[in-house]
């Protein structure tokens, strides 16, 4: 079976602007349709604005009110399947347990992140 990255549309939420920039790049290189959100108030404004997002890659401090948590929370309301990687460099963010998630703790190789994403094609041809 064949995986087409490009129809996959993965969001990176991450509040530092070189990690954000390095992975969305990396994931782009490898084929996928990627948005970027410097904030989880920006990351919800892609839920809002009906944006398809089949995938988030979030950091869990995000600096704001709104945690990485909460992101992921609000779009598994509207899709409970919807891929959640999470990026913490805080021990205490490895304790939370979330089904059908994957966690990275910082600081991580992009490389592993998205090797971690090739799961996430949608099936192509027969």
């Amino acid at each position: 079976m064949t995986l087409d990255r490009s129809t996959i549309t993965i969001l990176v939420v991450e509040d530092e602007a070189l990690p954000r920039l390095d992975l969305a790049e990396e994931l782009r290189r490898a084929g996928y349709d990627v948005r970027e959100a410097s904030s989880a108030e920006e990351a919800l404004a892609h839920r809002r604005d009906g944006q398809r997002i089949d995938a988030i890659i979030t950091d869990i401090q995000l600096g704001g009110e709104l945690t990485g948590w909460d992101v992921a929370d609000r779009f598994r309301a509207m899709d409970p399947r919807i891929p959640i990687v999470y990026t913490s460099g805080k021990s205490t963010d490895r304790a939370r347990r979330v089904a059908g998630s994957i966690f990275f703790g910082k600081p991580f190789r992009t490389i592993d992140v998205v090797r971690a994403c090739r799961g996430f094609g949608r099936p192509v041809g027969p």
